[in-house]
């Protein structure tokens, strides 16, 4: 029990792994992130399963994609009987606790873990149904501004009340009778873009830059794009570059802020004399657009939306190595049971990054699926990269395809490029082989009627004081 690591997972909220030292950023300031990227591997191609909160929090805990769990949106709860990898680390003799933001709805704020050390600030607010039976949504008036600013908020508030629970915690002599499974969950850098006065003025907003967004793009997207730019009420033009450098300063201050929380818990460790045998696990669990292809936040399968930052560092990982393969979340969840040693026996849509870790890539899947059916949507939308290529499939809509090798900003949709036909008639073999379009729609619109049903009253029993 004694050789058994401890394990540490730092769970960030819309962190687009861009926006750090370790993926290049010039002007993002991550100090700590950088130390756990040298003293670990830091995996270049890493995607979220769903760019939304719940659905890529669910997959974390459960290791499904979508498609099998059937955690659609932000409102649907995880079965209380869905065995999740807390589970099978307190059966590995873990502590396994959880501070802060996981997300979970309904009653059950555990699944699995022995406690949850400091409060989750969207654990009972009302979650959005969506409705594909109705036309798709259109905000009437264009958004002309997005809150940026210095200050505090109820998020700053949260993460200081995690991060304080967290330190606590790893301070405690007692946990050292056991190993123990650690997650301090923020919600920086999600929005509001709120931040602390000494991190903005780190990031003047007129030396801020800027997205790439060409004349006339945001007019030739992709109409699952254009459903997405309606329903969130963006033009171009709309947003002022001022207030667009602005939001940026503070995001980039958000990033650094998150930084420093994860400086403090790497010094307790140190201070515990906990650091050498505890493996640091560090991912987000969706990006942000940031203006990038004149969208906000995330809700998409660009780059900035659905990849994520996920650096491993600790005791039997490889120090300063850069991995190219393409993963997902799934795979984070078959590696935290793999480091637990545990006994396995419920499903699992993921690999074990372990081999990678350990320079075996004969035989690594080199793939990603990301599914979205919330905010905006009105039909099943997939991604699927493999390899170089990203693939896009919306359901009765045109296919996407990018490479993005010769591409990275996603400006060239290769799908009706002849010379790519074989490459599309590949990875629309490899996604609809396993992925069910018609079936995924007909469970979705049930499960939202279903929903529509009962949530009144669900919400109502959970959000009101009882006596």
């Amino acid at each position: 029990m004694a050789d058994q690591p401890n394990i540490l997972v730092v769970l960030s909220d819309q962190h687009a792994p861009m926006y750090s030292g370790p993926y290049g950023h010039p002007i993002v300031q991550t100090p700590n992130m950088d130390r756990l990227a040298r003293e670990g591997a830091v995996f270049e191609n890493a995607y979220c399963n769903s760019p939304i909160c719940v659905p890529s929090r669910m997959t974390l805990m459960s290791g499904l994609h979508l498609h099998h769990s059937g955690i659609w949106d932000n409102g649907v709860p995880l079965p209380s009987d869905t065995v999740t990898w807390a589970h099978y680390a307190r059966a590995a003799g873990y502590d396994a606790v959880l501070a802060g933001k996981m997300h979970f709805r309904g009653l059950d704020q555990l699944h699995g873990f022995r406690e949850q050390l400091a409060y989750d600030i969207n654990a009972q607010n009302l979650p959005k149904i969506p409705n594909w039976a109705a036309p798709p949504p259109v905000r009437e008036t264009p958004w002309r501004e997005i809150r940026a600013e210095a200050g505090s908020s109820k998020e700053i508030v949260a993460d200081d009340a995690v991060a304080e629970a967290a330190l606590q915690y790893l301070r405690d002599p007692a946990i050292k009778a056991q190993p123990w499974a650690l997650v301090a969950g923020f919600v920086a850098p999600h929005p509001p873009f709120v931040v602390p006065q000494r991190y903005m003025d780190m990031y003047p907003p007129d030396e801020m830059d800027l997205p790439d967004v060409p004349a006339g793009h945001m007019a030739d997207l992709h109409p699952a794009y254009q459903r997405i730019l309606q329903w969130r009420g963006l033009v171009e033009g709309g947003i002022s570059e001022a207030n667009i450098r602005r939001a940026r300063s503070v995001y980039y201050g958000l990033v650094t802020y998150l930084d420093d929380k994860i400086g403090q818990l790497i010094t307790a460790l140190e201070e515990t004399g906990q650091y050498d045998n505890t493996i640091i696990i560090y991912l987000s669990d969706h990006g942000e657009m940031l203006g990038e292809h004149g969208l906000w936040y995330k809700c998409n399968f660009y780059e900035q939306s659905v990849r994520i930052p996920l650096i491993i560092a600790g005791p039997g990982m490889p120090q300063n190595q850069r991995i190219p393969q393409v993963a997902s979340t799934v795979d984070v969840t078959a590696t935290l049971l793999d480091l637990l040693n545990a006994d396995v026996f419920s499903p699992l849509d993921g690999e074990s990054l372990l081999p990678l870790l350990r320079g075996e890539a004969d035989g690594w899947k080199d793939e990603a699926i990301s599914e979205f059916y919330a905010d905006g949507s009105t039909r099943p939308w997939a991604m699927l990269r493999q390899g170089r290529y990203k693939y896009v499939y919306s359901h009765n809509d045109p296919l996407e395809l990018y490479d993005l090798e010769d591409d990275p900003g996603e400006f060239r949709n290769l799908a009706a490029d002849p010379a790519q036909q074989p490459v599309l008639e590949r990875m629309t073999n490899s996604l609809l082989s396993r992925w069910n379009p018609d079936e995924i729609d007909r469970r979705i619109q049930q499960s939202q009627r279903e929903r529509t049903l009962i949530y009144d009253d669900l919400f109502r029993y959970l959000l009101e004081p009882t006596s």
